[in-house]
């Protein structure tokens, strides 16, 4: 996967328990953000995921079967 430079500024504290946490991992600041990072894009994932599931089983969120789909695209499998 490619790289993409982001430019962002991080309130103090958090800056300095970057600085700590990286050298006391003996990582770089970016890997130890990449980490943070995954951790919590994989915790949201478990938050969407049960905020759909309500929706869905509340009537709010409409699901479609796949063979619709595909016969509504098209798509012939």
């Amino acid at each position: 996967m490619g790289t993409v430079k982001k430019l962002f500024a991080l309130d103090e504290g958090i800056a300095r328990e970057l600085d700590i946490v990286a050298v006391a991992l003996h990582k770089s600041q970016k890997e130890v953000v990449e980490t943070a990072l995954d951790f919590y894009f994989d915790y949201t994932d478990g938050i969407i995921a049960d905020k759909t599931t309500e929706l869905i089983k509340s009537g709010k969120m409409k699901t479609h079967d796949s063979a619709s789909v595909y016969q509504e695209l098209g798509i012939d499998l």
